[in-house]
């Protein structure tokens, strides 16, 4: 059995989420979370004894609440936990690495305060091409300079002064992860680069947002 199916049998079909808005999880991404609730202390604990997995997703705006909180996406990503540290006043930081988008089938019942969904990775098998470096197999379809060209007029417009440097030491793939985590686009922007289907697909959302951002400022 190659690496990749050992990896994608072993998603549990029932998981925990961190339903938060703007927190947005990519396949390959890593997202620092600072935990402080009670429940979501008790799902990191859980978590940390199953696996250390669970999803990120976002709740629905605009949308009225269910019987188990906000109304949520129906796409969001699994990540596994892959550091962790516990602060003197009882808080747990983490940081949860992506592994593999899921589509909600169904809400599970509560467990000690926090949500579960019976989550579907099949459309998904393309998320595993990631190697443990956090690269992307595949390059993206986009060149280095059309990519910095858009992200200079970015920072520009919105008054940031970024450490070039950095940036291009970065791999052409992990930069298009960490620019739709980390870049301050609205929730459903967000939302939008998670759920595209191809590489291609994301390159060309990401570009039009930069776009649309820097035509704003």
């Amino acid at each position: 059995m190659s690496g990749t199916s050992a990896r994608f049998e072993g998603v549990p079909e029932i998981f925990p989420i961190f339903p938060l808005t703007g927190a947005v999880l990519f396949p390959g991404g890593r997202l620092p979370l600072n935990i402080f609730e009670p429940r979501y202390l008790a799902m990191v604990d859980d978590a940390m004894a199953a696996g250390r997995m669970f999803g990120m997703i976002q709740p629905l705006p605009d949308t009225p609440r269910t019987a188990n909180g906000p109304a949520i996406y129906r796409l969001g990503c699994l990540g596994r936990i892959t550091a962790f540290s516990e602060t003197d006043d009882g808080r747990y930081l983490i940081t949860l690495t992506g592994l593999v988008r899921f589509e909600v089938v169904e809400e599970a019942e509560m467990r000690r305060g926090y949500r579960r969904v019976q989550g579907d990775v099949s459309a998904f098998r393309d998320d595993f091409a990631i190697q443990s470096n956090g690269a992307i197999e595949a390059p993206p379809l986009v060149s280095r300079e059309l990519l910095t060209g858009a992200l200079r007029r970015y920072f520009e417009a919105i008054g940031v002064d970024a450490n070039w440097d950095a940036i291009n030491e970065i791999s052409d793939d992990a930069l298009i992860v960490t620019l739709c985590m980390a870049c301050p686009f609205s929730p459903i922007e967000k939302q939008t680069l998670l759920e595209a289907r191809t590489d291609a697909e994301r390159v060309r959302s990401l570009l039009a947002i930069l776009e649309i951002h820097s035509r704003r400022s």
